[in-house]
């Protein structure tokens, strides 16, 4: 029987993405993505709460993740859920799970030029960008 492992999250990148490369050459890179969400307790207040993922891509998806995401952008990413265990410095068994990245769309444009032009906007957005100039 066939399963399915698919996880989807938009949110804000927490800490600028880390790129190495494994001994056979291979690069990957790891960020943090911050993911919220706001709802209404019984008594009426408005309560916000933030779950944060650790991504890791592979490959050319890693060169980009390294190129074009920083802390505070917003980004939608797709992959699977993957868990696994380590033992921590203190000797004790640890877990940790991560979405290892299939798809990741930048989904604001970098802060540029002192002026504020090209401050955050769709992707797509009413500047003289053409979908060729675009890196993804």
């Amino acid at each position: 029987m066939v399963g399915l492992n698919k996880i989807m999250v938009i949110g804000n990148v927490g800490t600028d993405p880390e790129m190495r490369y494994t001994p056979n050459g291979n690069p990957v890179t790891s960020f943090r993505l911050a993911s919220s969400r706001s709802y209404n307790t019984q008594d009426g207040q408005r309560r916000q709460e933030t779950e944060w993922f650790t991504i890791v891509a592979w490959n050319a998806l890693a060169e980009q993740c390294n190129q074009y995401l920083t802390k505070g952008r917003r980004a939608y990413v797709e992959g699977r859920l993957h868990s696994h265990s380590f033992q921590g410095q203190d000797g004790q068994t640890r877990f940790r799970n991560e979405i290892i990245a299939e798809r990741v769309l930048f989904l604001d444009r970098p802060i540029t030029g002192e002026s504020g032009e090209g401050r955050e906007g769709a992707a797509g957005g009413d500047d003289a960008s053409t979908p060729d100039d675009l890196p993804f």
